[in-house]
Formats: structure tokens, C-alpha cells, sequence
């Protein structure tokens, strides 16, 4: 498979969808405010991509060393996904960090809300259709994107004020909930059989 300029842009595209980073804007803000200035989006970045490239070329011999599949690696992203979503609803701190908010970068931002299992689900079937060269520079389009995102929280804050973004949160809180059972939902079929 050689380098296509088009097949880049699916990638991208379809990476770009799945990572959802404007839709998780009111969580990185949420995540943020407890990391104590600990919140750096180039670290940020840094971590997703490497995540994301290493299960590129790994994952699914990582999958297969541990004894796991793709199903029960979504519904452990979907628990993840499904605490977040009540810590936002509720207010009650579940991701402390172990006292060192700068851990909070890399779970729950780096991993499950950029590089989560639907991510990397995504990278593995892109996997079969385009190259990896096309799949690493999805990746680091998306990663840029995020990083203007993350770097742009600021003004999002004070487009939203401090009413906006508590009702966005609540919002956003009961929305990843819905889709982390659904993420649930869906995969835990796998196991009735």
C-alpha cells in the first residue's frame, strides 16, 4: 500500500469523529480546574499520540499477550468513561489522582476521552484498509487538533462564564453516560454467548 493523499483525509476524518475533541470541551475544562495548573496540552498530546501509535503497531498482539479482545478493552474504556460521566453529573470527585493532579492528564484525558478504546478500536480496523504512514498522519492531525483545543480552553471558558460551564458539565456528564452504557450495552453482548 503506498501513500495516498485522499486516504489521509478519511483517515483523518474518521479519527476526527471518533476522538470528538470539540464535544469534549466541558470535560478538559471540568479535568482542568482540579489539575491545579498540572493541565498541559502538549503534554496532553505527547501522551495520545504515543498511545495511539504504539497501539498502531502493538495493540493487537498486546490484546493477544494479555488473553483480552477488543470487546472486554471497550467495556473497561466504557466504566472509565461511565465514572467520569457521574463525577460530572454529581460533583463528587472520583479521579483523585493519588494526590498528584498531574496524573489526571493521562487518565481520564490521554486515555479514555483521546485515546480511548473507540480510538483505538478505530486505528486497529483502519488497520486493514489504509497504510500506516496515512494512519500515523490521521493521528497527528487530530492530535494538533486537540492541542488547539486544550490550548483554547480559556477563551471557551469565558465564552461559556462560570453558570454556562457548570450547566454544560451537568449536560455533558449525562450525555457520556449515556454513551459509556451504550458502549456497555453493546459490547457486553459478546459475553452472553
Amino acid at each position: 500500500m503506498h501513500f495516498q493523499f485522499n486516504h489521509l483525509l478519511t483517515v483523518t476524518f474518521t479519527l476526527f469523529a471518533v476522538i470528538d475533541a470539540l464535544g469534549s470541551i466541558p470535560l478538559f475544562i471540568s479535568i482542568k480546574e482540579k489539575s491545579k495548573g498540572q493541565f498541559n496540552a502538549r503534554k496532553i498530546s505527547i501522551i495520545s499520540g504515543i498511545i495511539m501509535i504504539g497501539f498502531l503497531f502493538v495493540g493487537q498482539q498486546f490484546l493477544d499477550l494479555m488473553g483480552l479482545d477488543i470487546k472486554s478493552f471497550a467495556l473497561a474504556g466504557a466504566i472509565v468513561l461511565f465514572l467520569l460521566g457521574l463525577e460530572m453529573t454529581l460533583g463528587h470527585e472520583i479521579f483523585k489522582g493519588d494526590n498528584n493532579p498531574e496524573l489526571g492528564i493521562i487518565v481520564p484525558v490521554a486515555f479514555p476521552l483521546i485515546a480511548g478504546s473507540a480510538t483505538l478500536t478505530t486505528i486497529i480496523s483502519l488497520k486493514a484498509i489504509y497504510s500506516q504512514l496515512e494512519i500515523i498522519g490521521g493521528i497527528l492531525l487530530n492530535l494538533f487538533f486537540v492541542y488547539i483545543v486544550i490550548t483554547s480552553l480559556r477563551w471557551f471558558e469565558k465564552m461559556l462564564g462560570p453558570g454556562g460551564i457548570i450547566a454544560v458539565r451537568k449536560i455533558f456528564g449525562v450525555i457520556l453516560l449515556a454513551i459509556a452504557v451504550k458502549i456497555f450495552s453493546s459490547n457486553m453482548g459478546a459475553f452472553g454467548s
